[in-house]
This record gives C-alpha cells, structure tokens and sequence, in this order.
C-alpha cells in the first residue's frame, strides 16, 4: 500500500498534541528508554526519534516544519528580500582566477541564473578557445541535490575525474571524462569518499573508501581504468583513525596518511609506480603527529615531537628514520606552523602568529627565510592552485572582514605581489563603509581571547546595537576574519559581527587547541560567555540585542552556552548541532563516534563519562528561561544525525519555563552542509538572518 504522508501527518499530529498547528507547537510523544552507563541511570523520552525510515519520524519533522513556517509566515517578505539583495550582490556571469597547470590554464566560470560551476581551460593563454570540460549544470539538471567534488585532471590533461554526491550523506561516485571527446568513461567508482588522485600513469586512480555504516574513512584503494577492479592497498585496522590520500607538488611520490586526533602514521609511493606496496615513513606513535612531502630531491617533514607548534624537518629519500632528519626551521612558541607546500627553489610554510595566519618562505638553497607581507592588520591568507612544481611564483588566497575574496601572485624572488582577481561585490558595495577591528577579552581564568569584530562605520557604539557572535571551537579548528557579502544585509542594518577565536581551534597555537578539548573543554563555552560579557561591558551591544550562532561542533558550544548562560542573549540560531553528546559517543554504530574519542574523550571510561555529561547539552536542559532559539538540520545528514537535534528541541520544549520562540526546520534533502548551488544556499542564510531582524523588530 502506497505511504499517504498528509493523512499520516493528521494521525500522527493527533499522537503528538498538536491537531491544530495554530493552537502550539508540536509535542513529541514520551517514550521513556533507559540508558545505563557506570551505575548511573539516563532516562530518553526521545530516544525513538532516531529511526530515520519511521514514518511517525518523518511525520513529526513535517510537523515541526510546518510548524516553524507558521510562525514565521509573516516574515516571509523579509525573507524573500533578503534573499534578492544577497543574490544581487552576486555577479552572475563570473570567472574564478585562472591557474597554470602544464600547458593549460585552468579555471571555473558560471553563467547567469544558473547554479553551479562551470570546469574550462584554455591552452597557452586566456586569449585561446575556451574548452569546456565538465557543466556541472547540465550533470545536475533538476535534482534537487547535486555535489561535484575534487574536479581533478590527469597528469597528461587528457582525462578528468571528479565526484558526486545526489543524496547528502557525503556518499560519492566517482566518475571520469575523456576532456578530449567529452564523453564520460564507463568506469564508475560507486559510494566512496570524495578523496582521490591520479597516479602519474594516468590511467590508475587511487582513492579513499568509507565503511558503509560509520563512515570511517578506512581503507585505500587504486583502481586501473578499463580493468574493472578496485584492489585494496592498504586498511587502517585501528578503529580511531581514519585514512586519506594525497600528493605533492613535485608529482614524485603518493602519500598516504593515517590520522587520529593525536597521533599519525605515513605511507608512500612512488607515483609512477602504483602497482608498488606503500612504504611506512615512520610507524606511528602516541602524540607524534607530523605531515610529509617532497621537493624531488628530499622528504620535509612538519613534526610535533617535542615541539607543541611543530618545526619543520628534511630528510633523504632513502632514509627517513629520525636519526636523518635535520632541521629547516626549528619550534617557535610565537608560531604555529600548519602547512608546508615545497616548490624546486623556495618552501612556503602556512601557519599562525598572534592569531593570525602567515606565510615564510624559505630559499631551499640559502636558507633565508621571510614573511609575506599582506598589508592588513585583521585577515586570512592561504595558499591556493599552485600546480607548478619548477614555479617562483606562489599563488594564495587572501580576504578580510572588509575585502572580498582576493587572488595574489607572489614573486618568491622579487617579494613582489599582483592581484590577480578580487571578487566582485555588486549593489554599491565599498570596503571603506565598514570598520574591522581586533579586540581581546580576558576570560575568567585571565586568558586573553582575541576576537574580530566588523560593523557598518559610523553607527553609534551606545549599547544597544544588536550583535551576532559566532564561533566554532573543536578539533584544533581555526575561524578566520574572512569576508561575507551575506553578512552585509546584517550590517548595513546596524548589526556588529564578532568572531570569538575560542579556545578548542589552534589560533593561538597547538596549546590553544589542548586547552579546549577532553577535559579542559569547558574552556571553550566559558570563553564564549566572557566573550558575550566582554562586549556587553565595552557597549558594544546588551544583552536585550546580543545573538549567539554556531554549528556542528559549534552547535555544541551554542547548546552548552544556551543552558549555561541563557539570560545573556535575545535569540540563537544553530545548524546541525552535535548536542547528545554523551548517547552518541558511547554508541559505536553511529558514524564517525570511534575517531572522535580523542577529541571529546571515550564515555565508556568513567572520569569521561562523567566529564562529558557535565556538560552534554541535553543532558543538561533545565528547568528555566531559554532565549528565542532556531534549529535548524537535514534528514541525510552524514556527520550529525539529524536526530540529535530533533530530540533536543523536544526535550527543550518540555522543559522551557518561557513563551520564546522554539523553532526546528529539518530540510529533508539534504546533508551536513545544507542546499547546494550558489542561490538556492542563501535561502538557508536568509532563515537565519529573518530570525535575528525578526526579534530585533526590523521588517525591512
């Protein structure tokens, strides 16, 4: 019998409390489930929410989202504006900085009114006959969700893989196009990760696969065009760990790494032998983590042995034994180094110093080393394609708060850069209407927190503005002071923006990041709140208009904050929360929970256990005032089961002592990330950006 979803709806609305949307909220049925753990007893009125093919599951989302459309019905204008100016700030018809890879020039562009890139390339110069290789419109024609990763060229530039994703669960075909022809190969690689590369015969791909019900990346794979068979290479057996793949710029070698939270082990390969066993460069160790490449000629090795900030390592191609590593650049307690990219003459190395990232560069033959300097005191710069191994030009990325996503050439000889590209900004867009600044807050512990801060110039600093915070926190994570033309429909209606670096990301250093994870978590919802007081006292802002947004990992620091501090903010709005902690790290069947151990501790050890639930955000839902709160998720999401967050709005709805909002929007079609394409995203930015007008009382 064919499923009727309305009439299940009505039943199922009856089951829950809630016949008629416009008397409450939806009310999930109590179904208390026992959870013991060390002798101590959870009760789960929620736990049947987790059934994701239960038609009573799916029934309640629906209700939750037609409960939330109703509420917010009469912001549906504002919405809709939003979305119109953030999409008329978009250049429609627009072309990604080219970059050099062998005879061609590589680049994306896409066409008005259309939603995703277009993969092109000309031969020699841009003045040549434009190829198009891959349409990634036409490849998705009306699917409601389309992902293309790791559009990547063979080393001849005669074939090209890339990966699909149509549901959201980060589950990839891989397929591969003849750039000659134009014609799509029969070879298919289904449901694997999007991690991939091709080795230097041009006709075996080596890639990373996924277990099919943790996700765990775990085993390398290499596949030989036309055979028909995957063959394994090589399985990670250690539960914590996951492995990937990747290369370097020389092309000389294929790496494999294995990686958990602290600890690493790398495998290599000669790229022009795939058929070869991969050889171990240095067994793992407790707490040893270190990253490798090449120059050609030699190994560099990035290490932490000794060193929290790592120092940068060579070592002969046919020893790599620490016995024959030699430092290029030894551990600075100022700067954390985080990257390495290594060209025939000059090494880059990426990292960070007061907070800020940077990029050295070194003579590999002289040694002399210095800093590439950007020009601004608050920023983010990176590297970006740099394909071209005998190069002395080093591309990288650079934006602020106040500067649009930009595109530098950088002459590692003459220390001289050329703006490539910056992103155009339409709708009367000028940088010089907007004020960014670098502030520190002393935590409770008298931790400085550095915190970047962007606002409309010219706007009254009296308190009363409304300000939205963001931060993230977990897995050594850095959040950078990037630009947002989205976040412009907030300033230039009065909104400040904060960026609270936290401890729990690395912007300080690695001790950064030790400081905020196991046991020492806490820091990280603490220093979010000081924060929050910071701004408050400096008057910036109060607590009648201060908003809070975060997701993921974030979601759980918006969670824990929500129940810790609840009187400090007007509204929150989270995306996907990690919020149940606790029943999810102590269930090995649920994706991606083994790997995270190290991060948040292992549960089934008591002192963790017990750690972890002091703070566990639906564990820890009270009996109290919650601010106005939107939650917001998706049905296929891979990395936090869309669950979590279901219950959590249940239980809050059960437990809240306030007449504020509650709001939960589960988008059925999609995963971690929420919608694809460039257009149909801003419709998930303008729900949240609708919510915080909404409580400020701004309609237009």
């Amino acid at each position: 019998m064919k499923f009727n979803r309305m009439a299940f709806l009505t039943m199922v609305s009856l089951l829950l409390g809630c016949a008629d949307d416009s008397v409450g909220p939806p009310v999930a049925d109590k179904r208390p489930v026992e959870l013991v753990s060390h002798g101590d007893v959870r009760i789960d009125n929620y736990f049947w929410l987790n059934e994701r093919d239960n038609p009573e599951v799916i029934a309640y989302l629906d209700a939750e989202n037609a409960y939330t459309q109703s509420i917010l019905a009469d912001t549906s204008g504002l919405k809709q504006r939003l979305v119109d100016e953030m999409t008329a700030r978009i250049k429609q018809e627009d072309v990604s900085a080219p970059y050099r890879h062998g005879d061609y020039l590589y680049y994306r562009r896409y066409e008005e009114g259309r939603e995703y890139p277009i993969y092109c390339r000309r031969k020699g110069s841009m003045d040549a006959d434009e190829e198009v290789l891959l349409d990634v419109n036409v490849e998705a024609g009306d699917a409601p969700y389309y992902s293309v990763r790791g559009f990547k060229v063979s080393p001849d530039h005669t074939l090209a893989a890339f990966a699909v994703d149509t549901v959201g669960r980060r589950f990839y075909d891989l397929h591969v196009i003849d750039l000659e022809t134009g014609v799509l190969l029969p070879d298919v690689i289904e449901s694997t990760t999007s991690n991939f590369l091709w080795a230097a015969d041009n006709k075996t791909i080596i890639y990373a696969k996924q277990h099919p019900d943790t996700l765990r990346w775990e085993r390398i794979y290499r596949y030989a065009l036309g055979s028909g068979r995957n063959e394994s290479i090589y399985e990670e057996p250690d539960e914590t760990y996951s492995a990937y793949v990747y290369p370097s710029i020389s092309g000389k070698f294929i790496y494999i790494a294995s990686v958990s939270t602290l600890s690493t082990e790398i495998r290599y390969l000669a790229a022009d032998a795939p058929d070869e066993k991969p050889q171990v460069f240095l067994p793992r160790e407790e707490k040893h983590e270190y990253f490798v490449t090449d120059g050609g000629d030699r190994f560099y090795i990035v290490s932490n042995d000794g060193a929290a900030n790592f120092q940068l390592f060579e070592a002969p191609l046919d020893n790599t034994s620490k016995a024959a590593w030699s430092v290029v650049l030894p551990h600075r307690d100022d700067v954390l180094i985080e990257n390495v990219d290594v060209l025939r003459d000059h090494i880059i190395v990426s990292g960070r110093s007061a907070g800020l990232t940077q990029m050295e560069v070194i003579d590999r033959v002289s040694g002399e080393a210095h800093v590439i300097d950007v020009g601004e005191d608050v920023y983010v710069a990176f590297p970006d394609d740099n394909y071209e191994f005998d190069s002395t030009v080093f591309r990288y990325g650079y934006e602020s708060m106040t500067t649009p996503e930009s595109v530098y050439d950088y002459d590692l000889v003459a220390r001289e850069r050329q703006m490539i590209r910056q992103k155009e900004v339409l709708g009367g867009f000028s940088r010089n209407n907007y004020v960014s600044e670098r502030l520190w807050a002393t935590a409770r512990d008298g931790t400085k927190i550095p915190v970047s801060l962007v606002y409309r110039k010219g706007i009254e600093l009296d308190g009363q503005n409304p300000l939205l915070q963001y931060a993230y926190g977990s897995y050594g994570s850095s959040i950078d002071p990037g630009f947002s033309s989205n976040l412009l429909s907030l300033l230039d209606r009065g909104f400040v923006y904060a960026m609270a670096h936290v401890r729990g990301g690395s912007e300080m250093g690695r001790q950064w990041y030790y400081d905020g994870r196991q046991f020492k978590k806490m820091n990280t919802f603490t220093d979010f709140i000081d924060v929050s007081k910071f701004l408050v006292d400096e008057g910036y802002t109060s607590p009648e208009h201060l908003y809070a947004r975060g997701g993921s990992a974030g979601g759980l620091l918006m969670g824990a904050v929500l129940n810790m501090a609840p009187e400090m903010y007007n509204g929150v709005t989270t995306r996907v929360p990690f919020v149940d902690v606790v029943t999810t790290m102590l269930d090995e069947s649920i994706p991606l929970t083994t790997g995270e151990w190290d991060e948040w501790g292992d549960p089934r050890e008591k002192e963790s256990y017990d750690y972890i639930l002091s703070y566990s955000p639906y564990d820890q839902i009270k009996r109290q005032n919650y601010p106005n709160v939107l939650v917001t998720t998706s049905l296929h999401d891979s990395q936090v089961q869309y669950w979590e967050p279901a219950k959590w709005v249940a239980k809050l709805r059960d437990h809240k002592t306030d007449n504020k909002l509650l709001l939960l929007q589960t988008d059925m079609q999609a995963g971690h990330s929420g919608k694809t394409g460039r257009f149909r995203s801003l419709e998930d930015v303008a729900l949240y950006y609708t919510f915080f007008l909404h409580l400020e009382g701004i309609a237009e």
